[in-house]
């Protein structure tokens, strides 16, 4: 990771404006005790995101910033679903409670909602079963993990399929999840009837919210 993990996710963003979390100017791994629960897990979070285009925000902590993906069908929990995922800027650790409205003309304008947060448990290991550093093993292409969430449980597999170190194609990778006891038929959910994981409230109950707060200007 750069001296500045968090350069990119900055730049595009102009934080007079919008109410998303800065972040550190080089942030740094954290104590485990602000990163991770008391078991050592680091942190995931899934949001919502009502952007020029509905799709999924898929974020795993990783050595201090959130690795993101935008996944536009949103995770699946039937293995047989293979969803596209795309992979975005590093986001500040403190992202993965944001919800509200990004202003119109900003990065991402558009209505956010935490849909799921835990924690995951990395699980990639190479050929001879020995555990793979999982910044390591995403660096390759591979990393397989298991989600203790509000909504997903069980394990996950995110595969980069195209591009990659030295290619000049554009990343994209696969989330799967694993045929495992937590699997079963129903894929995803319709985000505009989703529900926050925080809030319990809908995409529209929370731009309705933001905008009585502003006064009804948003």
């Amino acid at each position: 990771m750069g001296k500045e993990p968090l350069r990119t996710y900055q730049s595009k963003r102009h934080f007079d404006r919008t109410s998303e979390p800065r972040g550190g100017d080089a942030e740094k791994s954290p104590d485990a005790s602000e990163s991770s629960d008391s078991a050592g897990k680091p942190r995931f979070v899934v949001q919502i995101h009502d952007a020029s285009t509905m799709h999924f925000d898929f974020r795993l902590e990783v050595d201090g910033v959130l690795k993101s993906w935008s996944v536009p069908k949103g995770p699946s929990t039937d293995p047989k679903d293979k969803r596209l995922a795309m992979p975005t800027e590093d986001h500040p650790l403190d992202y993965r409670d944001f919800e509200g409205v990004i202003p119109k003309g900003e990065y991402g304008g558009g209505t956010v909602i935490v849909w799921d947060q835990g924690r995951y448990r990395p699980m990639s290991h190479d050929k001879k079963g020995r555990a793979v550093p999982f910044a390591e093993s995403l660096e390759k292409g591979h990393a397989t993990f298991w989600m203790e969430g509000k909504k997903l449980h069980g394990g996950y597999a995110l595969t980069r399929f195209r591009g990659g170190p030295g290619s000049d194609e554009r990343e994209s990778w696969l989330l799967v999840k694993a045929d495992d006891a937590h699997a079963d038929g129903h894929g995803t959910p319709d985000p505009r009837r989703a529900r926050s994981a925080l809030s319990g409230h809908t995409l529209k109950q929370v731009a309705e919210d933001v905008a009585a707060e502003s006064g009804g200007d948003g």
